[in-house]
């Protein structure tokens, strides 16, 4: 049906006559050239009340209501994530001995901060379970293995123990300020600068001065990183790989192989790739070379400037990292 065009009576009249001429059980009188004439029947004339009132209805229902004039702007509902559940405080002894007991038996699969570790255990800061549990009534009965069957196995905890597990999770939950954000968002930075820097000084002289100088490569370290976290994150990874010399110095990580073939030819480079049967290097001149490799035939020598930092890894405890921190801090 052609709709009709405000404003335009005319064209409105020769509408409504085509319309009606058009309707069903309406015949229009011969004599007459426009169709002003018509007879209806009875049911054609319900049927035109019906489809009339019909149209109103439905005009009503999906019109908006204009707002009144000078009235507020309707509420928008803020949008984001859902707020964490609020959580009254744990007993901070049973939160103490269930971080102990989730490090030695949860760790692995669910991580030190509770997003998935590498034995593949889910989020538990994402988990419904974990983030609905009230008393342990969730956690403590997957605990002690009621899902076994979906590969969580039994962890062998008393039914105490496994809720200080659960009153240790939900500890690190109630930190959350919306969930999936990280727990330590909002909260006062860790202050690292506790160690005794005089120590550190003579823990530097002994494990590091052979390799580093606080006149020379580390001369001002801790303007290059003023953030006491970022200094000893960095010193402790022994540098940061994004960290590029300058254009035409050698990068003090890269490892460097010495080949030494049986006939005296002897190349040196950077390492590419070594396995049991082939070693590659690239020259100064930027050409590559690779050998075959028959047991100790030809010799290889390599040099790895981070060898020495990861046997140290296993090494350090957590004052001698304090301590060094807090000396590296004074270098400006």
């Amino acid at each position: 049906m052609t709709p009709a065009v405000p404003g335009a009576p005319a064209y409105n009249a020769i509408l409504a006559q085509r319309t009606i001429a058009n309707w069903p059980g309406a015949r229009v009188h011969p004599e007459t050239r426009n169709g002003l004439l018509v007879k209806w029947s009875l049911a054609s004339v319900s049927l035109l009340i019906l489809a009339t009132a019909g149209a109103k209805c439905l005009t009503a229902q999906t019109a908006a209501p204009a707002a009144p004039t000078g009235s507020p702007p309707a509420r928008q509902r803020a949008g984001g994530f859902v707020p964490g559940q609020k959580r009254p405080p744990e007993d901070p002894a049973k939160v103490t001995r269930g971080k102990t007991l989730f490090e030695i038996n949860c760790r692995g699969c669910h991580g030190a901060d509770l997003r998935g570790g590498d034995l593949g255990g889910p989020n538990l800061l994402r988990s419904q379970v974990a983030l609905s549990d009230e008393h342990g009534e969730l956690i403590v009965p997957i605990i002690q293995g009621s899902r076994q069957s979906k590969g969580m196995p039994a962890v062998g905890l008393s039914i105490e123990d496994s809720n200080a597990v659960a009153a240790y999770v939900r500890s690190i939950i109630a930190t959350i300020g919306r969930q999936g954000m990280p727990p330590e968002l909002g909260r006062e930075a860790v202050n690292v600068l506790i160690g005794n820097a005089a120590e550190g000084k003579a823990y530097f002289a002994v494990k590091c001065s052979n390799c580093h100088s606080v006149t020379g490569d580390l001369k001002g370290l801790a303007e290059k990183f003023p953030d006491p976290k970022a200094l000893q994150t960095a010193w402790v990874a022994g540098g940061r790989e994004r960290d590029e010399p300058p254009p035409g110095t050698p990068n003090p990580r890269t490892v460097t192989a010495a080949v030494t073939l049986t006939s005296g030819e002897h190349a040196e480079g950077s390492l590419l790739h070594i396995d049991d049967f082939l070693i590659t290097i690239q020259l100064a001149d930027g050409t590559q070379r690779t050998f075959r490799r028959e047991g100790n035939v030809p010799a290889v020598a390599i040099h790895d400037p981070m060898e020495r930092h990861r046997a140290l890894l296993a090494e350090y405890t957590d004052k001698d990292i304090h301590d060094v921190t807090a000396y590296l801090a004074t270098l400006k």
